[in-house]
């Protein structure tokens, strides 16, 4: 059995976490949540489905939210549970809080351009992006259009190409199968160049053979595995990635081969990979 690996989900403190996804299924009417926002639901829903770890994505929508959102990683992180903490594009510290993110051992961060406010090719975003390359940090980041907001071009795939073009050595996770409902020209400008792609919420908009086609265009080991629990379900998505009949070799790399080697990979052994 291919160990499986979501690159990416969420949840939320227990305190918070039914507030927070009644705000969020506000902002966003059409979506729904299958779980509840905890960790312990999520844990439930891997154990359900054979999972054997998660990438758990937060987002800082406000400069002071990193230490407490710093603190909450710390206290779920595991062998299961792989936290990654989220900096603030505007935080007038964030180069102190990313090198904080690194010493304290956490593998990356998450940002999201329609909720911190910021166009990824943004000259105030290269420092940003040098300083996580430099720290061998994971940057997973929303890519293409976000179902709660307005049609703004913020993260779309020629943005992308842009900063991987000027940071070759920055772990870029672009999501949503390259960027959500951009898929036109994730093929045009991502698929085949060695950036790293998650597959999440592509099931209910994208043609199978369509994503099938881009999934075997990609360079192997650079297509991951993802969710975006609790916003879909994690066993509906793994049942439509099987539906794809990916080659077994495909197969296994994507559902948690490729994760687990980017998640171990050191900076000169990921640059050489390149």
């Amino acid at each position: 059995m291919p160990r499986i690996v979501d690159f990416h989900t969420h949840a939320f403190p227990d305190s918070l976490a039914a507030r927070a996804i009644k705000t969020l299924l506000d902002e966003a009417p059409g979506i729904r949540a299958y779980l509840d926002g905890t960790t312990g639901d999520l844990l439930r829903s891997m154990d359900r489905i054979g999972i054997e770890k998660s990438v758990v994505c937060c987002i800082a929508t406000r400069p002071e939210q990193f230490g407490p959102i710093l603190k909450w990683c710390g206290q779920i992180r595991s062998d299961r549970l792989i936290p990654l903490p989220s900096v603030h594009p505007a935080d007038p510290v964030r180069a102190d809080h990313i090198r904080c993110v690194a010493d304290e051992g956490f593998l990356g961060i998450k940002l999201h351009p329609y909720y911190q406010d910021f166009f990824a090719d943004e000259d105030r975003m290269m420092p940003l992006y040098a300083q996580v390359a430099d720290l061998n940090l994971l940057l997973v980041m929303h890519t293409g259009y976000d179902i709660a907001f307005p049609r703004i071009r913020r993260a779309d795939p020629a943005k992308i190409v842009l900063i991987k073009e000027r940071f070759p050595a920055l772990r870029f996770i672009a999501t949503h199968l390259g960027a959500w409902q951009q898929w036109d020209e994730v093929r045009e400008y991502l698929i085949g160049r060695q950036i790293h792609i998650e597959v999440s919420f592509a099931s209910d908009d994208l043609e199978p053979e369509k994503a099938r086609a881009m999934i075997l265009s990609h360079p192997a080991g650079y297509m991951l595995f993802g969710t975006d629990s609790p916003w879909t379900d994690q066993g509906r998505t793994l049942e439509w990635l099987e539906g794809l009949r990916l080659p077994p070799d495909v197969m296994t790399g994507v559902l948690g081969g490729n994760a687990l080697r980017l998640l171990r990979l050191s900076r000169d052994e990921f640059i050489k990979d390149i």
